[in-house]
């Protein structure tokens, strides 16, 4: 009982602490008048290959910040009880390659906002139910897809201020991540 109230206890923890930077960050980017959305990725520029690993600490304004911290701490969370090491291991590959996915093939914009990294986490989640095919697994992945299902319509080029490059190349890394540390601990 002690071991899952633990794992309970550090996946909160962790992001927790996550959410809170990305909080610190759109803090300090609107006292800059959101100037910092320049270290984010613009396609194509080797100067902003650094945004790869920046790009989901970045908003355009609270309202954004606002609608991806819900799904980011749901998800992320489910994540998180994986263990630290996988919750870390996820998230930079996420960042990384979900990142050089939208530098490589991203539309001439500054990609920026963590909802790269919760439709991460929803690839991660559905996909680890489907490979590794245990009761936590799947019904984390059904609980997944019953609230957040929706997100896969935003892969789709709806809106010109959305980077549905962020979300479609976040959810593939998130898959790979899956495929990758599937039954790993």
């Amino acid at each position: 009982m002690n071991d899952l109230k633990s794992n309970w206890l550090s996946g909160l923890k962790m992001i927790c602490i996550l959410v809170l930077i990305i909080w610190l960050v759109e803090v300090i980017n609107n006292f800059f008048g959101h100037g910092l959305n320049a270290y984010g990725i613009y396609p194509r520029r080797v100067d902003t290959l650094p945004g790869v690993l920046l790009w989901p600490f970045l908003h355009g304004s609270l309202q954004h910040l606002v609608m991806n911290t819900t799904p980011l701490l749901m998800m992320g969370f489910f994540v998180a009880l994986r263990g630290p090491l996988i919750f870390l291991k996820t998230t930079l590959l996420v960042l990384v390659i979900g990142g050089l996915g939208v530098w490589l093939f991203g539309r001439p914009a500054y990609h920026i906002g963590a909802s790269g990294l919760v439709f991460g986490y929803f690839g991660f989640l559905v996909a680890i139910g489907i490979y590794e095919r245990s009761v936590s697994g799947l019904a984390i992945a059904s609980i997944t897809l019953f609230y957040y299902g929706g997100l896969i319509l935003g892969v789709l080029p709806t809106d010109s201020f959305v980077s549905w490059e962020g979300h479609l190349f976040g959810l593939c890394a998130g898959i790979l991540a899956a495929r990758m540390l599937a039954f790993s601990r």
